[in-house]
C-alpha cells in the first residue's frame, strides 16, 4: 500500500499575527475565548497555526472588514488646517485630497521642506524649529491642527503630568500651538509603540495636557493602513481632541474590505493606472544578494538552507522569536510589510518579489500611496527617509474625510443655532 505524506504549512503566533495583520495579543484572546483555537506543540506547548486557520479567518470575517464603500463627504466650506512636523507631505496631501485647506505647514528637515515646496509651491511651508514659531496670530481662525510629533519621554516628578511639565519636549510645542491657536479639533498621529512607551505613561501624559488645555480627548485608535486602500501592513496611532465647547462627535474612518497587495501597488490596476515608473534604488552587497536569491516570494530567513541560516543570522539564530523581517522577500499577492527609512537594513529587509534587490524610490512611494508625480528632493537616502517616515496618503485621506464630516456637522449646527436666535429676536 502506497502512503502519501501530507506536509502541513505551520505558522508561529508571531508569523500568523503578521499574516492576518492583528496583534499577538488578539490571537491569544481569540484562542482563550475559543473564537479561533490554536494548535499546541506537544513538546513545549507553544501555539501554532496552519493554512486551515487562514481559511477559517476569512470565512468568519475575523480580520476582513465589510466590503461596503465608505461615504466620502465634501466640505461645506473652506476648512483651514495648520500642520506641524509635516515631513514630506503624506498627511498633508491626504487631508488636501479630502478637501481641507492648509494655512501653514512647519517642518525642520530642509529636504522635506524642499519636497513640499517642489510639489505644492502654493503651500505656506515654514522651515525651521517649531520652538521659534509664534502661533498667536492664528488664534480662533483655524479649524484643525494636525501633527506627527516625535515621541519623547516626559519627566514624571509629579503625580499628574501638566502642560508645564512637558516643556522641553516636542509634544510641548505641539500643545503650545494648540493653546495659542485654539482650533476646533486636533489630530495627533504617531507610531503604535507610543502605547507602551514608559508603560503607557507618555500617552496618558499627553492626554492630561490636552485636557488641561480645554479639550475632550477621544479614545485613541490604531488604524491599520491595509484597511484604507494602502498596500502595506502599517499601523498609526491616531489621537483626536475636540474643544470642550463643541459637543459634536467625531467618528474614526470606517475600514474598507478590499485588501490591496504589492501587485496593486506596482502594477496597473485599481490603485494606479500604469505600472510603477523606473527610478533609482539601493543595491544589496554581493554575498547578501547571493543569500536572498535563495528566498522565495513570501519567504524569509527560515526558508534558507540550515547552514546559510546560521551564517546570515549569526547569534540571532539561537535566540527566540520569529524575526520575520529578516531576509524577507515580499510576494506579489500580499501587502508589503511596514516600510522603514532604509530599505536594506538587515532587521527589516523588503526584497522585491522577482528581482533580488530592495524596492526603488518610486516603488517605495507607491507602497505609501504617493502619486507618481510627487517628487522627493535630496539624495537617495534622504528620499527613502522621507517616504519611510510618511503617513500613507490614502490613510490620511480617510482620516481627512472624517474630519470634514465632523466640521460639516459643526458648522451646520452653528447655522441652525443662528437661525433659531434670529427667529427669537423677531
Amino acid at each position: 500500500m502506497l502512503c502519501r505524506m501530507v506536509i502541513v504549512k505551520t505558522y508561529s503566533i508571531e508569523e500568523f499575527a503578521q499574516k492576518i495583520s492583528v496583534s499577538k495579543e488578539t490571537l491569544r484572546r481569540w484562542d482563550n475565548s475559543g473564537h479561533l483555537s490554536a494548535e499546541r506543540n506537544k513538546i513545549n506547548g507553544y501555539r501554532f497555526y496552519t493554512d486551515e486557520h487562514l481559511r477559517v479567518c476569512e470565512q468568519l470575517n475575523l480580520y476582513f472588514p465589510d466590503d461596503s464603500e465608505p461615504e466620502l463627504e465634501k466640505p461645506f466650506g473652506d476648512y483651514s488646517t495648520i500642520e506641524l512636523f509635516a515631513g514630506a507631505g503624506g498627511l498633508a496631501l491626504g487631508l488636501e485630497q479630502a478637501g481641507l485647506h492648509h494655512v501653514l505647514l512647519n517642518e525642520f528637515d530642509k529636504w522635506a521642506c524642499s519636497t513640499l515646496r517642489r510639489n505644492r509651491p502654493e503651500w505656506n511651508v515654514v522651515e525651521g524649529d517649531i520652538r521659534n514659531l509664534d502661533f498667536r496670530p492664528y488664534f480662533g481662525k483655524i479649524d484643525v491642527v494636525t501633527g506627527g510629533f516625535p515621541c519623547q519621554a516626559f519627566s514624571y516628578a509629579g503625580k499628574k503630568l501638566g502642560f508645564d511639565d512637558a516643556r522641553g519636549t516636542l509634544f510641548f510645542e505641539y500643545a503650545r500651538a494648540i493653546k495659542e491657536i485654539k482650533p476646533k479639533i486636533c489630530i495627533a498621529e504617531n507610531v503604535r509603540g507610543l502605547l507602551s512607551h514608559e508603560n503607557g505613561k507618555t500617552l496618558n501624559g499627553m492626554i492630561d495636557v490636552l485636557e488641561e488645555l480645554g479639550y475632550r480627548v477621544l479614545p485613541y485608535q490604531v488604524l491599520k493602513a491595509i484597511y484604507y486602500r494602502v498596500p502595506q501592513k502599517r499601523e498609526r496611532l491616531v489621537l483626536v481632541a475636540i474643544r470642550n465647547d463643541i459637543s459634536i462627535d467625531f467618528t474614526y474612518p470606517k475600514a474598507e474590505g478590499r485588501i490591496f497587495t504589492l501587485r496593486d501597488a506596482l502594477k496597473a490596476g485599481e490603485l494606479y493606472d500604469s505600472d510603477v515608473p523606473e527610478s533609482d534604488g539601493q543595491k544589496y552587497p554581493k554575498r547578501k544578494k547571493e543569500i536572498l536569491d535563495l528566498v522565495p516570494p513570501g519567504g524569509y530567513w527560515r526558508d534558507l538552507p540550515l547552514e546559510i541560516q546560521k551564517e546570515y543570522m549569526l547569534k540571532s539564530f539561537y535566540l527566540g522569536g520569529g524575526k520575520t523581517g529578516m531576509a524577507r522577500r515580499i510576494s506579489w499577492d500580499e501587502p508589503s510589510l511596514t516600510l522603514t527609512c532604509a530599505p536594506a537594513q538587515k532587521q527589516t529587509e523588503r526584497c522585491h518579489p522577482e528581482e533580488t534587490r530592495p524596492f526603488t524610490v518610486r516603488e517605495y512611494a507607491r507602497i505609501q500611496t504617493f502619486p507618481d508625480d510627487w517628487i522627493f528632493e535630496g539624495s537617495m537616502s534622504q528620499q527613502y527617509k522621507q517616504i519611510g517616515n510618511a503617513v500613507p496618503v490614502n490613510l490620511a485621506t480617510a482620516v481627512g474625510h472624517s474630519v470634514v464630516r465632523f466640521l460639516n456637522e459643526y458648522y451646520q449646527a452653528q447655522q441652525e443655532t443662528l437661525a433659531i436666535e434670529k427667529v427669537r429676536a423677531v
